[in-house]
């Protein structure tokens, strides 16, 4: 099985993520941020991964370090559940519509983090979410699952749907990314032997 547990503790936050990634796409996601909680069951659901994330943060503060601290703690698990990375397709992309939003993304879970972010956001806020954020989260995600993430806006207008296209869109290409390859289930997918 695939799956993965990774408890965070700081001054800041306290977060707890369970994951599998070969699930149904069930959640179980509180955050304490409505919409962030939101987004995170659209992660869930379209990639196919089980996800149960409880957080606790200081957002008598702001929203930012519970939504960083999710990403951090999400990418770790998604680090220790792939293992060593034998037999997964490793690429996957996506170009997702939403209403007036199209958004395109392509990851590498290629153990070199690195996001390209081409998201252009028109409003500050969604309801009381910061829309700064998201690149945050994506940040964060990246960075500790060791992805290689393109994510780019095509277009759109409305702040909420760009988002959760971006969303959707992440969730689609990981969902790609993970599965098996039917021609390779024994094999890390690489020249090099690791990823």
């Amino acid at each position: 099985m695939r799956t993965a547990k990774i408890t965070r503790k700081t001054a800041e936050t306290e977060i707890s993520v369970e994951i599998n990634l070969d699930g149904t796409g069930t959640y179980d996601n509180e955050t304490g941020v409505g919409f962030f909680d939101h987004m995170l069951d659209q992660l869930s659901r379209h990639a196919l991964i089980d996800m149960t994330v409880r957080a606790k943060g200081d957002l008598h503060v702001d929203d930012h370090h519970t939504v960083e601290d999710v990403g951090i703690a999400l990418g770790q698990a998604l680090t220790q559940a792939m293992g060593d990375k034998k037999g997964i397709v490793r690429y996957g992309s996506c170009l997702l519509p939403m209403d007036d939003a199209l958004v395109r993304a392509a990851l590498d879970l290629s153990a070199r983090p690195f996001l390209v972010w081409n998201l252009d956001l028109p409003s500050q806020k969604i309801g009381a979410f910061d829309t700064e954020l998201v690149r945050e989260f994506f940040q964060a995600l990246s960075t500790h699952g060791g992805i290689t993430l393109h994510v780019d806006q095509l277009h759109g207008v409305n702040s909420h749907h760009i988002t959760e296209a971006a969303f959707k869109a992440v969730a689609r290409a990981l969902r790609d990314a993970l599965e098996t390859d039917p021609r390779k289930a024994d094999a890390v997918p690489s020249t090099k032997g690791a990823l």
